[in-house]
């Protein structure tokens, strides 16, 4: 895995807990570097802070997803909602606000790991694959191919923005809560990360339409036809 934080105390400490973990870490201190350390290393996931030299993590982000897709965590200093959506917006699968606990980023790495084996499993026939297409109204969730569109145009989602829709479309209408989308989709057994939830939402609103996501308040979330 590839770690890219310009902190030198705090990216030692990661490297060693995931080292410790039998992870094989790479790290990288600015954006420039980073990007070339992916490019050659490949790597299996990337940490990666928001505040960089160089250039900032949300242009990492985009270029290392552009030259190929990798499940990524965002560490960022800010919790402003507009930084977060930007973060998904380039492709972040995850993300947590600093200070943080070291084993949460490590749980939160090898979550994301298990849902890229999980998908790995489906295109190798080691797992059956899902032939259904979800259909609510004009919206369409091909599960096979894992493409999304509205209205007939196609939509990019990001791996986690997909795996999101196609719990809620499982059963439109009814409500999931935020404890069972983040079992399902983050493969969490706790609620500690619930606006983690409530910030992909957000972003997957932003490119199917607010409308077609309904929030029960305290609750969770139901996708339902546009009327």
């Amino acid at each position: 895995m590839l770690l890219v934080e310009d902190e030198r105390t705090i990216s030692d400490a990661l490297a060693d807990r995931f080292r410790a973990e039998g992870y094989e870490v790479s790290q990288a201190f600015d954006g420039p570097s980073a990007v070339a350390a992916a490019e050659v290393l490949r790597p299996d996931a990337v940490v990666l802070d928001v505040m960089l030299p160089g250039f900032d993590g949300h242009e990492v982000c985009r270029r290392i997803q552009a030259h190929r897709p990798v499940p990524v965590l965002m560490l960022t200093a800010r919790d402003e909602e507009s930084d977060v959506l930007v973060g998904l917006g380039v492709g972040a699968d995850d993300y947590l606000t600093k200070p943080f606990r070291i084993r949460e980023v490590v749980a939160r790495v090898a979550a994301l790991l298990r849902r890229v084996e999980r998908a790995a499993a489906l295109s190798a026939g080691d797992v059956a694959a899902p032939e259904e297409t979800l259909r609510v109204g004009d919206l369409e969730v091909d599960l096979a191919e894992r493409r999304v569109r509205v209205a007939g145009e196609e939509i990019h989602l990001t791996r986690t923005e997909f795996d999101l829709l196609a719990v809620l479309g499982h059963e439109p209408g009814r409500v999931q809560s935020r404890e069972r989308l983040l079992a399902e989709v983050w493969d969490w057994a706790d609620a500690a990360g619930t606006r983690t939830v409530d910030s992909h939402v957000k972003a997957l609103r932003q490119k199917i339409g607010a409308a077609r996501i309904r929030t029960v308040h305290g609750v969770g979330y139901a996708l339902e036809a546009l009327r």
